[in-house]
């Protein structure tokens, strides 16, 4: 009996065929692996900077440039215009106050000055007459006075003798009566001559307070005139140095014109330019540090213009001390603090964060043959560092050059 024989459904070559084909397969995506998210790049220790991550006092801050001034500068303006006439010194001279600095002339303004004199001499003569006037007046008024005076003690001597004499009838009462009616007329004539004279006394005394008034105001007008003709010399305000004069003999100036400028020597402050990107966080009182001489100094903000020109502003800061050899014009690189001091981890500026943004870092692995991308997040900078807030602990070892020509590699082996 003949039995039935199952036919096999792959042979030896198949089997071969198909274990070949699946080690392909496993080899192209290998490869895929290898070439994709995970590819290398051998990078020489020697042209990368390798930084160690620490803990320590940070704070934020930025570097601004500033320029050394005078502490005071007082800017010399022709008060009144006119033509150079003379240069009493040279630009760059050092001044004491009201030394005299140059002279202009104006002849109308002078002409001015000796009509004004002349309006005050005449007014003043004019017052005298008055006064004189007045003066004679008076005493015209007061020999009237004595003359009533003297009529009214006579009238009553006849009335009073006149009376008795009446009352004894040794006269008539005619003769009475006239020298009654008499002495109530000198009396009425004294009560009169009284107010004269009071009226007098009180419209002289007007007259003068008037006089007085005018020759007051006038006298003001001829005080500023000459102030005016004095202000064409021109003269040092204070002590100090005298800068940018612009003037030259025989040189029209005109009123409110800027003549020149002068430094006092008291002191320097130092301007300095900021980006207007952060005038929200500057305010007087905040601090700055600079290097001169190998030595640290400190600022602090004075004033803040708040006028913001070409997307900057500017700020005046003072020396909290004497700084020897610094001088009008010098330039200073200052770090201008915008924080408090803290505790934070940190890592050095460098390259990298042009390419990363902060957001990433090639950190380097124990053996530090190997760095590989780490995410991480970054808050505040300053000069030197950057605050890390993830990412990175104490310790670490990180590349902070720049990543140029890393393209999208994940590993740096480092050789």
């Amino acid at each position: 009996m003949d039995i039935p024989l199952e036919k096999k459904r792959f042979n030896k070559k198949q089997i071969s065929i198909a274990i070949g084909l699946i080690l392909l397969i496993s080899l192209i995506t290998f490869v895929i692996i290898s070439t994709g998210g995970n590819s290398k790049l051998n990078v020489d220790k020697e042209r990368i900077s390798i930084s160690e991550i620490k803990e320590g006092v940070f704070q934020e801050n930025i570097p601004v440039s500033g320029n050394v001034l005078p502490i005071t500068t007082i800017y010399l303006d022709a008060l009144e215009g006119g033509r150079v006439d003379e240069l009493f010194v040279e630009d760059g001279a050092i001044m004491k106050q009201g030394d005299p600095i140059l002279r202009l002339s104006n002849t109308d303004l002078e002409l001015s000055l000796v009509n004004q004199e002349t309006s005050v001499y005449n007014l003043l003569t004019q017052m005298q007459i008055s006064q004189n006037a007045a003066r004679q007046n008076t005493i015209n008024k007061l020999t009237r006075m004595t003359d009533v005076e003297n009529a009214l003690i006579e009238a009553s001597r006849v009335y009073q003798l006149n009376k008795k004499l009446f009352d004894q009838k040794a006269i008539g009462r005619q003769e009475f009566q006239e020298s009654e009616n008499n002495y109530n007329y000198q009396k009425q004539q004294m009560e009169l001559a009284q107010e004269i004279l009071k009226q007098d006394s009180i419209s002289t005394k007007q007259e003068t307070n008037q006089a007085q008034n005018s020759f007051s105001r006038t006298q003001s007008a001829l005080k500023l005139m000459r102030k005016k003709v004095g202000d064409l010399v021109v003269k040092a305000p204070v002590d100090g140095q005298l800068t940018s004069l612009d003037a030259e003999i025989g040189q029209s100036k005109n009123k409110g014109e800027r003549l020149g400028q002068l430094d006092v020597l008291s002191g320097f402050k130092v301007r300095a330019d900021i980006d207007e990107h952060y005038i929200s966080r500057i305010y007087t009182g905040q601090r700055g540090t600079f290097l001169f001489n190998s030595k640290e100094y400190s600022l602090i903000i004075k004033k803040v213009f708040t006028q913001v020109t070409g997307g900057r502003f500017q700020v005046d800061m003072l020396f909290e001390e004497k700084v020897e050899g610094v001088r009008r014009g010098q330039s200073l690189q200052i770090r201008l603090a915008l924080s408090e001091e803290k505790q934070a981890i940190l890592v050095p500026k460098g390259g990298f964060f042009q390419q990363t943004g902060g957001n990433w870092i090639f950190k380097l692995n124990e053996a530090g043959t190997i760095a590989y991308k780490v995410d991480i997040r970054l808050g505040t900078k300053n000069t030197e560092y950057y605050e890390v807030l993830e990412g990175l602990q104490p310790g670490d070892k990180v590349i902070t050059s720049s990543y140029d020509n890393y393209g999208d590699k994940q590993e740096l082996v480092l050789k």
